[in-house]
């Protein structure tokens, strides 16, 4: 394998130090059963415990992350599990660490929750310090509460609707992330006027994707990387097709009355891939490994989709996370993305686009011994041909400084 690094990779080694580091205080810790939740079963690689972030802990990864990084606003990522099982006590400990290890930099926060703890207090603290949140909602009452149970096998809806209800009463900012699964197939286009009539302006579609295995004496399926032995893929994943077309009815909702008001991550990481601009999504960049997950116990792997034994890096208790960040390991694991694609993909018209997608889903081998490709990979083709002509007109309209909005009349021609 030929693991040749880029110029431009190259010198990310000489210049300035920025990465985003995806901290997760409570580890799996959480209030809910979510189906399809790949993070529940970490707390059986902790010894089936599931202990808290301490505060000299959260002291050493606020202090090393800040010092770290050499851009001038840093971004923290609160993440679980569920954060907010942590008490309000522990942020507001986390804040006064912010402003004491700043050093003069612009410090972000974002944290994502359930939605189903969310009160007064929770929202005060966020308007007061700026948080971006994001909610986990699927969409509609049946599609969401398909999956999304409670320790007890209930639903939670409406909880996560209430909560959803006071960050709007607050004004706190929040956008929505939905995991598309079987039950979202050929529901996109209701689907997405869901979540503009609840008030998201900020949507994440994710495609659920997973392989589990059963396990005597577990009650849930354990969910295990594709190549585990005797893994299946689960019976809620969306299929290829049927992904692509959920985005395409997405995007023709979108294109045609919403651009510059509504925004869809997939949509806007694909126009950028156009106008050859970093996308917002890990899954569109050509390597990955830019983005770390710190663990409750300072153990840190090198993707949220990656913590299993053979990919943790280190400690931030032994090692400061700058140096963990530069180890080679995750060098290599980052350009294992772009050297271990198949011929099939780098001849691809859509490569530039795709770049493979999520290393996770590639076992899909539909010639064999021609290498494994992303198991979405029809689903993407239908996706990219038929956002085509759309896309390029709005990258036309940025080259001339125009606003990408003004594709709204064209896409309205084409659907006639």
């Amino acid at each position: 394998m030929d693991k040749t690094i880029k110029f431009e990779e190259a010198k990310k080694f000489e210049g300035p130090v920025s990465f985003s580091a995806m901290v997760k205080p409570g580890g799996s810790l959480c209030n809910l059963n979510c189906t399809y939740c790949y993070y529940l079963d970490k707390v059986r690689q902790y010894g089936g415990k599931e202990p808290v972030m301490n505060d000299e802990l959260l002291e050493v990864f606020i202090k090393q992350y800040i010092a770290a990084n050499d851009a001038d606003v840093v971004q923290f990522v609160w993440h679980g599990g569920e954060p907010l099982l942590l008490s309000l006590d522990f942020f507001r400990k986390a804040m006064k660490l912010q402003k004491k290890y700043a050093n003069g930099k612009k410090i972000e926060n974002s944290l994502q929750t359930n939605g189903t703890l969310l009160n007064d207090d929770w929202c005060r603290f966020f308007v007061a310090n700026k948080f971006l949140i994001g909610i986990s909602l699927d969409g509609p009452e049946d599609i969401h509460d398909s999956y999304r149970l409670d320790k007890s096998g209930q639903p939670t809806f409406e909880k996560v609707m209430k909560g959803l209800s006071l960050l709007k009463r607050y004004n706190v900012d929040f956008n929505t992330m939905s995991v598309v699964t079987k039950k979202c197939e050929g529901r996109g286009a209701e689907i997405y006027e869901f979540f503009k009539s609840i008030g998201s302006h900020y949507m994440q579609f994710m495609p659920a994707v997973d392989h589990y295995v059963s396990l005597p004496g577990y009650q849930r399926p354990l969910i295990v990387a594709p190549d585990y032995p005797n893994a299946v893929l689960a019976d809620w994943s969306v299929s290829s097709e049927g992904y692509g077309h959920f985005l395409n009815d997405v995007f023709d909702k979108w294109v045609v009355s919403d651009v510059g008001q509504y925004f869809v991550q997939m949509f806007d990481a694909t126009l950028a891939q156009y106008c050859n601009v970093t996308p917002g999504v890990c899954t569109m960049c050509e390597t990955c490994g830019e983005d770390l997950t710190v663990e409750h116990n300072g153990d840190v792997y090198c993707c949220d989709h990656s913590v299993y034994p053979g990919f943790k890096l280190g400690n931030i208790v032994s090692q400061d996370i700058k140096s963990i960040f530069n180890k080679p390991e995750r060098l290599a694991f980052g350009l294992n993305k772009r050297e271990t694609l198949p011929v099939v993909c780098k001849r691809c018209i859509y490569y530039k686009v795709c770049r493979g997608g999520c290393p996770q889903h590639r076992f899909f081998e539909p010639v064999p011994g021609e290498g494994r490709v992303n198991y979405l990979c029809a689903g993407l083709k239908l996706y990219f041909e038929h956002t085509k002509p759309c896309m390029e007109y709005m990258k036309n309209l940025l080259m001339m400084q125009h606003s990408p909005a003004e594709v709204m009349p064209f896409a309205r021609k084409k659907q006639i």
